[in-house]
């Protein structure tokens, strides 16, 4: 029986990637909904038509006439008479992909960028649907909410970081983990002093040595607040403690990360760096999709090496973990701050080392408030602190 299948960002790098999967494997799964933000409705268009979807979405509903001409144009040019294909039932707004999240069906991938995945992704859970999760955003803002929301098995992850570590402690017993090792490629710009990132363009931080994915991705990779990031995700994900989870440089990126037992022994998942297996597992977990992405070529020589975070260069980590430790909202505060001094720096207002300074200005003000410190964790708190955080990153960027 194939599984149904909701995508949530369908033009961005993890949908247009999950559409490969799934039409290479169309005895698996069927497509029934498509989301996406609307900047590309010609590609939401050829998604639509081709997977014979009946329900798209787009936040932008300035974007919906321009979405319901494209599915008209694209419906005829690939063969139908106008009026002879069913043209997909069309949502506009910013609460469209919520709606999706919450239509019927087996699996939900969230694979939108940033804080706007939390309420879709609280709707999936909230409808009882298996998510796979690559939207870590809305784990790190929701935090205590989406883990409570969600039942044993439910929440799937889709990094290829926590893909990863989900696969390592397959079968494992909890009390034989002792701790986490999550791999880092380090960026375009390992091996810098903090002094040689003073300079860097957007251009620069663009250029990913082993992976393709969306700028602001792309751009955490290279501040690595990804990685802090992902630190919270795996304390939230399998309830490690952040003194058992550590990163280690790996550049080529063909081990994704490890997990160390209690009796030294260390597993490993290790592929060439390519999401399509882990989006594929994420579909289809917990069996694997055979000949999702290319495996290892044991025939050639090869070298793993790893390195230590400088972070004296790179402090996101530190800053992640500071946040996490804290809980409550401080995620929120780090995440939502982050965005805004990426866009900052993409539009040529702030340098590559303001990001991370500014992110962290914000977080030690609202570390510093008392009450913080009080604060339960309800859906309105985590909006109110992402609020927050956003204006008072761009009051200090505009002060620099």
């Amino acid at each position: 029986m194939r599984k149904r299948v909701a995508i949530l960002g369908s033009t961005g790098s993890i949908g247009s990637q999950a559409l490969e999967v799934i039409s290479a494997n169309p005895e698996r799964f069927e497509v029934v909904a498509l989301a996406a933000g609307g900047s590309n409705p010609t590609l939401l268009a050829q998604q639509a038509i081709a997977f014979s979807v009946p329900l798209v979405a787009v936040a932008k509903a300035s974007a919906a006439e321009d979405v319901q001409l494209a599915l008209y144009a694209e419906a005829q040019k690939q063969g139908y008479p106008q009026g002879d294909h069913r043209i997909p039932r069309l949502l506009a707004g910013p609460d469209a992909a919520t709606e999706v999240a919450r239509t019927p069906c087996d699996v939900v991938l969230n694979g939108m960028t940033g804080a706007v995945g939390l309420l879709p992704t609280l709707a999936a859970l909230e409808a009882g649907t298996t998510l796979a999760l690559a939207n870590k955003e809305s784990l790190i803002m929701g935090g205590e909410l989406v883990v409570g929301a969600a039942k044993p098995g439910q929440l799937v992850p889709v990094d290829s970081e926590h893909s990863a570590l989900a696969q390592a402690m397959r079968g494992e017993r909890r009390e034989d983990i002792r701790r986490l090792i999550v791999t880092a490629s380090g960026g375009p710009f390992r091996g810098r002093t903090r002094a040689e990132l003073a300079d860097v363009t957007p251009e620069q931080a663009m250029a990913h040595p082993t992976w393709d994915m969306g700028p602001v991705i792309t751009i955490n990779s290279a501040t690595l607040v990804n990685k802090g990031l992902e630190v919270i995700e795996a304390n939230l994900l399998f309830d490690i403690g952040y003194d058992r989870i550590d990163v280690v440089v790996h550049p080529t990126s063909v081990v994704h990360s490890m997990v160390e037992f209690t009796d030294g022994s260390t597993m490993v998942q290790a592929s060439p760096p390519d999401m399509k297996l882990p989006i594929a597992l994420g579909l289809s977990w917990p069996d694997r999709v055979p000949e999702a992405a290319s495996a290892c070529d044991w025939t050639a020589p090869t070298t793993w090496e790893f390195f230590p975070l400088d972070d004296e260069a790179f402090p996101a980590v530190t800053l992640a973990r500071k946040a996490g430790t804290f809980g409550r909202t401080a995620p929120a505060v780090f995440n939502a701050a982050n965005e805004v001094c990426v866009d900052a720096f993409v539009a040529g207002h702030l340098d590559f080392l303001g990001i991370v300074d500014t992110v962290g200005a914000v977080l030690d003000e609202h570390l510093g408030d008392p009450e913080a410190a009080q604060q339960t964790m309800t859906l309105d708190g985590v909006l109110g602190a992402d609020a927050w955080a956003r204006t008072r990153a761009a009051q200090l960027v505009e002060q620099r």
